[in-house]
């Protein structure tokens, strides 16, 4: 999905698969300063109707800069053995499209930022944790964030006045499944149980949180909340929504749409 200044722009495709572009309502939407363009990643098409967008306002004298909900191929943001780095090619791609700017919604690493030319990054998990904890009813004198690794301590480490536990996960980089997951820090609750908020940018089919939630549960973790950047739809189809361990699931519309599960709850972009 694209949106040109706010307006969503029309997906319509000939029966052979090619992409039919409406330069009507591009040329409606544009303006003569620098036009926003929201790119909203669902499938590898959605990068050729990029390519077609920007090319026609280039060709219009129009100049635009890119917000981007979910950079796609961030995971894959280093190298190891043959693996390919798909990351750099999807930035190459983006970068030669020449925009004025690109914002990142809730980058996987800063190898993302490093990667795209122009580039800045919003974090909009940090601005929802506090409606979060103001939900849950989390005590920060008491509960605990949880960060399921080191790469997510530090990507939210502007987040101040939460004690804090971390994770240490042992990953196989080839599969992407998680072999290991220890619990990093000291719990103080007197033997009284405490609430979580596991914090992180991407949840798949959530197989790293449910094991991060069953490591929580063991060191006296009473309630146990999840807090995304980013949810692909995949989580439907992962064991956290039928499972009793995480109370609830909070998230933005950068991927997901509309919530199809009571228990997993869609903020807009930003927290607005």
């Amino acid at each position: 999905m694209m949106k040109l200044n706010e307006t969503e722009l029309e997906e319509n495709i000939f029966p052979n698969g090619e992409t039919l572009v409406n330069g009507e309502q591009i040329l409606a939407a544009a303006t003569e300063g620098v036009n926003t363009i929201l790119f909203k990643y669902g499938h590898d098409g959605d990068l050729i109707k990029l390519m077609f967008l920007k090319n026609f306002m280039d060709d219009h004298g129009l100049a635009a800069r890119l917000v981007i909900t979910y950079m796609p191929y961030s995971r894959m943001d280093r190298v190891e053995g043959a693996s390919v780095f798909t990351l750099k090619y999807a930035a190459n791609f983006i970068n030669a499209l020449q925009f004025q700017s690109v914002t990142v919604v809730e980058p996987h690493s800063d190898v993302t930022l490093a990667l795209l030319n122009k580039s800045n990054a919003v974090y909009p998990s940090v601005e929802l944790l506090g409606k979060v904890a103001a939900e849950v009813n989390f005590n920060v004198e008491e509960d605990y964030l949880f960060f399921p690794d080191a790469g997510a301590q530090k990507r939210y480490s502007k987040v101040k006045g939460y004690r804090q536990l971390v994770g240490f996960k042992v990953r196989d980089f080839q599969t992407g499944q998680i072999k290991q997951l220890d619990v990093v820090g000291h719990v103080d609750n007197g033997g009284k149980g405490f609430k979580a908020i596991i914090v992180d940018d991407l949840c798949s089919y959530g197989g790293t949180f449910m094991m991060s939630a069953e490591k929580l549960k063991e060191i006296g973790a009473a309630e146990i909340y999840l807090l995304v950047g980013h949810c692909e739809t995949s989580i439907y189809k992962g064991k956290i929504p039928d499972s009793d361990i995480i109370t609830r699931v909070f998230t933005t519309d950068t991927i997901l749409g509309q919530s199809e599960h009571d228990k997993i709850q869609v903020y807009p972009l930003g927290g607005q």
